[in-house]
């Protein structure tokens, strides 16, 4: 079982101070922490690493407060939307449309053009709504973990979804998409 293999690493790394257990848990969720990056980062992978990387060190200086009151997944994402967050706060980044032109332009293939499209579309998005958006529909979260994740309630989430779909479908038509 899934969580009981992260609660015995836990164990291991709080208790015994085997940090060979913590390496096998930021193989294990390394990845889907530094994908959930990308999404928020809209691609920027350097920013990504960093934001995976400062997620992973306030996970092991915090170990022991994990109380298993949710799942250890669900605690490492938490703790990677807060610094997300704190990173918006601290930089609150302008988002410079012209670099996503230039870079659609200069794309090679139909793919990478699709990729910057769907980023261009997400950034028309809000904070909250970018991460509520990307939890669903591409990390694949039901609503109750996104919840738990960002710490909103769960009706807030579904208005965060709601209003992310209608936006991106709009932006996403406009721009030669999916028919009328």
């Amino acid at each position: 079982m899934e969580d009981s293999n992260d609660l015995s690493l836990v164990n291991q790394v709080t208790v015994l101070h085997d940090t060979k257990a913590f390496d096998h848990i930021v193989m294990k969720y390394q990845s889907p922490i530094r994908r959930f990056f990308l999404h928020q980062t809209l691609g920027d992978v350097q920013l990504s690493d960093d934001l995976a990387q400062e997620t992973f060190i306030r996970a092991y200086t915090r170990l022991a407060t994990f109380r298993q009151l949710s799942s250890f997944s669900t605690w490492l994402f938490r703790i990677a939307y807060n610094v997300f967050y704190d990173h918006v706060r601290r930089e609150r980044p302008v988002a410079d449309m012209e670099t996503a032109e230039v870079a659609r332009k200069s794309a090679g293939s139909a793919d990478e053009c699709l990729r910057f499209d769907v980023y261009d579309a997400l950034r028309r998005l809000g904070d909250k709504e970018r991460a509520c958006i990307t939890l669903q529909l591409m990390d694949g979260y039901p609503i109750d973990k996104i919840a738990d994740i960002t710490g909103m309630a769960v009706g807030t989430v579904k208005s965060h979804l709601f209003r992310g779909k209608e936006k991106l479908t709009k932006f996403l038509k406009e721009n030669g998409y999916g028919g009328k």
